[in-house]
């Protein structure tokens, strides 16, 4: 059984973490103080429409107080708000909602399958203006739920399906193949040895693949002569396949290694942290900021900006300027930041000024659309 926690552990318990399959938590997505999470709270539907009720008083609700009020925002979780990840990034962005009085914002987590679509109605009877399904799970019930409520807004954490969706709903592209192929660049310059740098994967899926091409592109366009080599565990939970895969990359000759794999890539971490110090390995982290995980071998960490996108598509809400029936793309130096804990936004001693500069320029160019991964994947 997965443990929970909501503090990161010094890098002595690296080992004792990863055997636990325990996810790391995330720091605060926006340039903003270190998050701590407060006590749950936690309204009932039933709760707020008996509360509305007393102050509508008699079922009339005063035209001023209908005026003010705010707009209603519920995150829809199949996992939980303090994973240390993909559930607890998003559940940052509904705390920062709280903290503006423009908003009511709640959640609803640990959703099994076959309730998703009966939660998605049960809050879009209760009138919330904006549904956000957090992850590709939600889309076939979005998708259903939708037209039978034309005044309200859905959003998918998830690429939008290969058919015409309805106009109140959005869903986004996260930036992964872009994001991917950057680590490969960044991968690459910070390569003292200049011979291969690595990418470790968890399931074995298109988009991990395509994620694992990305890097060696990026790798390999940056840094002539570089071999850029992945591994995909076909895993996200399993620390002992990542320490194995970092095991056998370094073997290989890589000195850089990106993870995209959750609790797999704990193992990776601690692989590189007990790698041979003439090895000089490096690594990068990914999804959130795991610096004080390894911090001797820890270059930078791609986190994602899940909470900033959830505070912008609400707000898109509130002003009315939401666009359904789309896919948002954010640019990728929004949708994934650069953390270093204290150092920044890399550590100074693993990544030079020079490199970081040039990095700068390929991360620029992603953002901007002046790099085309895709014809880079294509060429490999």
């Amino acid at each position: 059984m997965t443990r929970y926690r909501s503090d990161y552990p010094p890098e002595s318990d690296l080992e004792e973490l990863a055997r636990a399959g325990t996810p790391q938590p995330l720091q605060s997505l926006q340039r903003t103080p270190s998050y701590k999470r407060p006590p749950t709270l936690r309204i009932s539907r039933r709760s707020f429409l008996n509360s509305t009720s007393t102050l509508a008083l008699g079922g009339i609700m005063p035209r001023a107080l209908a005026l003010a009020r705010p707009t209603k925002v519920v995150l829809l979780l199949t996992g939980v708000i303090n994973d240390g990840g993909w559930g607890q990034l998003a559940y940052e962005g509904i705390e920062r909602l709280r903290a503006d009085p423009r908003f009511y914002a709640t959640y609803a987590e640990d959703i099994t399958l076959a309730q998703v679509q009966q939660v998605a109605r049960g809050y879009s009877d209760d009138g919330f203006d904006l549904i956000l399904g957090h992850g590709f799970e939600f889309s076939s019930a979005l998708l259903d739920v939708a037209p039978d409520y034309p005044h309200l807004d859905y959003f998918v954490t998830s690429f939008i399906p290969n058919h015409p969706v309805p106009r109140n709903v959005m869903f986004v592209n996260m930036g992964y193949f872009d994001a991917a192929y950057g680590a490969g660049a960044l991968a690459a310059l910070i390569s003292n040895k200049r011979q291969a740098v690595g990418f470790v994967g968890g399931a074995d899926d298109p988009n991990q693949q395509r994620m694992k091409l990305a890097f060696i592109a990026g790798a390999q366009r940056t840094v002539p002569g570089i071999r850029g080599l992945g591994i995909i565990t076909g895993d996200y939970d399993n620390a002992a396949k990542g320490r194995e895969a970092a095991s056998t990359l370094i073997g290989s000759g890589c000195d850089v290694i990106w993870h995209a794999a959750d609790v797999t890539g704990l193992g990776v971490l601690q692989g590189v942290a007990q790698s041979a110090p003439s090895a000089h390995v490096k690594v990068m982290g990914c999804y959130s900021d795991q610096t004080s995980l390894a911090p001797n071998h820890i270059a930078t960490s791609f986190e994602m900006n899940l909470a900033g996108m959830v505070t912008t598509t609400a707000n898109a809400v509130a002003s009315h300027t939401f666009t359904g029936g789309t896919e948002w793309r954010p640019s990728v130096d929004r949708m994934w930041l650069l953390r270093a804990g204290t150092h920044g936004e890399y550590n100074p001693s693993l990544v030079s000024a020079q490199a970081w500069s040039t990095f700068q320029q390929i991360w620029s160019g992603l953002a901007q659309g002046r790099i085309d991964v895709s014809a880079a994947v294509a060429t490999l």
